[in-house]
């Protein structure tokens, strides 16, 4: 099948010559404005998903919400992006996605100011999963304007500035969040996505032309077999979201959102074998290239880890809050920003994607083996070198992946027929949620896993009747005992002196250990490159086929 489908494709020049004619050879509205709302979209939601979860402590204290309820706060959120994710292919298709982003943009915004007045904890879930379906619109939709009305040399830095805003935002978040915990309020935690969501709606409106109407077919979409599988995908995601807090398949709930996900995906797949969907087109994206990349970008999202989860937390656990380690990885969101430029820059030069790829993964897993060093004595300051490479390595990372995806969708027939470029969009966009939440959940589960082996093997060495042990009771009682109400009080607070410092010495092995299984999967990604193969032609040439110069910025005659 691959072998007859290939036959039929036209020429490397011809695809190029085609997605040349597709998109205009400049824009007819300013390309500055039509960029910078394709990359504010892009950036929007990670933004918005990290400030939720950072600020959730404030927003459990002031709303009046326990430990278990806050536990489905930020799940409501990211469910409905779940969700979304493959059901904005058949909104796209059947409204329109200039539509269906404006009309999505407008209820985020209207959300997300009202949603600090809000103090009922149901109303609260179900506003939060309206600001999780509306939002999450944004990333698809935003690339694909970028992708049908931004010029072939703007295609570069589109690219490069999409990729480091959407992870950008990640590290960036803490900072932000700090500041405006300090010197604003809490619930600017909503308020932010409520201010930047009208500038990406004004910057897609006037930067970026709507695309011409198309004649509809008469196969209609199946709204069935879309809307399974969306619901499918989004209650695996909900179970994998909540099984280390209810112990896994000891937990009741745990159990049903499986069967139910699973369930679904049956039904959707059944529906799929009952008749085809148009919008769908399986059999496309069996591919090695796009199956490859698809494990990289899961792969990318696990090494993201180091500063999403293993750095915050690794700090927060000696007693940092979110102002005082915010330092340690806003180093890597102000690397990545720049890099973006220098990253296009290459892209526009020829460079090959793949090697972005392979050196991005290189310096990530370089700065994670780095890091495995850490002990409990580290502050902030000690990260800031590794995170500036790690930052160096998450842009090029990102970078190249998104070039070396797109590239493929190009090369192998992804514009040929509307359902494939439908396909391998929804594919990429599942596997980003839905790799990164399985990624989330490994190194959560490895966390917890790791911290209870540390510790069961450090008590070993740490009992009573040994002469360290007891030397080291014996001072900390005689130093509390000035602040204690008797002997056996003081004693007390020094064998919780002592078990204090034993989980700290734990939790540093165990952060260790969480480094150097982020440097191995960098590893397995670097291998997973080698295997990618070669596409025909770089960001360069396509320039070139629609009329850009190499070295010059004439348009040819």
């Amino acid at each position: 099948m691959s072998e007859t489908s290939a036959a039929t494709l036209p020429s490397p020049r011809a695809l190029a010559a085609g997605l040349a004619g597709a998109v205009p050879v400049d824009l007819a509205h300013s390309p500055i404005l039509g960029i910078l709302g394709v990359v504010i979209g892009a950036g929007l939601v990670t933004l918005a998903g990290r400030l939720l979860t950072l600020g959730l402590a404030d927003l459990k204290g002031n709303v009046g919400i326990s430990f278990d309820d806050g536990a489905w706060i930020s799940s409501a959120f990211n469910v409905a992006l779940m969700f979304v994710a493959v059901f904005t292919v058949y909104l796209g298709a059947v409204i329109g996605p200039r539509k269906v982003l404006f009309c999505c943009a407008t209820l985020f915004t209207i959300v997300s100011f009202c949603l600090p007045f809000v103090h009922s904890y149901s109303l609260l879930l179900v506003l939060l999963v309206v600001a999780g379906v509306t939002s999450g619109t944004f990333y698809p939709l935003t690339l694909t304007f970028a992708l049908r009305g931004i010029p072939l040399k703007y295609l570069p830095y589109t690219v490069a500035l999409y990729a480091t805003s959407v992870e950008a935002g990640v590290n960036f978040a803490p900072s932000l969040y700090g500041w405006e915990r300090n010197y604003l309020s809490w619930r600017w935690m909503f308020w932010t996505s409520a201010v930047i969501t009208p500038l990406m709606m004004a910057c897609i409106y006037f930067g970026i032309p709507p695309a011409p109407a198309k004649a509809k077919s008469g196969n209609p979409p199946s709204f069935e077999g879309v809307f399974f599988s969306s619901v499918g995908f989004a209650t695996l995601f909900a179970a994998l979201d909540q099984g280390q807090r209810l112990d896994w398949w000891r937990s009741g709930v745990f159990t049903a959102l499986m069967i139910a996900g699973v369930f679904f995906l049956v039904c959707s797949i059944v529906r799929r074998m009952r008749g085809a969907n148009p919008l769908v087109d399986l059999p496309y994206l069996y591919k090695r290239n796009t199956v490859l990349c698809g494990i990289l970008l899961g792969l990318f999202r696990f090494s993201l880890l180091g500063t999403i989860i293993v750095i915050p937390t690794s700090l927060a656990t000696i007693g940092l809050e979110i102002g005082e380690y915010a330092p340690a990885v806003l180093w890597t969101a102000m690397s990545e920003l720049l890099l973006g430029f220098i990253a296009a820059y290459l892209l526009a030069r020829h460079a090959d994607s793949r090697l972005l790829l392979a050196i991005g993964f290189t310096c990530t897993g370089l700065a994670c083996w780095l890091n495995a060093h850490y002990t409990v004595a580290w502050a902030p300051e000690n990260y800031f070198r590794t995170e500036l490479l790690m930052g160096v390595g998450q842009a090029l990372a990102f970078v190249g992946l998104v070039a070396t995806i797109l590239l493929q969708g190009l090369f192998s027939g992804g514009l040929a027929k509307p359902q494939r470029i439908l396909t391998f969009s929804s594919f990429f966009h599942t596997v980003r949620l839905f790799g990164g939440q399985i990624g989330a959940v490994v190194m959560g589960h490895f966390i917890a896993e790791r911290e209870k082996l540390h510790s069961n093997l450090l008590g070993l060495h740490v009992q009573r009747g040994e002469w360290i042990t007891d030397a080291n009771l014996r001072g900390l009682t005689a130093a509390m005992a000035g602040k204690s109400s008797g002997v056996g009080a003081a004693a007390g607070r020094a064998a919780g002196i002592v078990g204090g410092r034993l989980r700290l010495e734990a939790y540093a092995l165990t952060f260790g250990d969480a480094f150097l299984l982020i440097t191995a999967g960098c590893v397995i990604a670097l291998l997973l490159i080698a295997m990618l193969k070669v596409e025909p032609m770089d960001y360069g040439e396509l320039s070139q086929v629609q009329g850009i110069p190499e070295t010059h910025g004439e348009v040819k005659k």
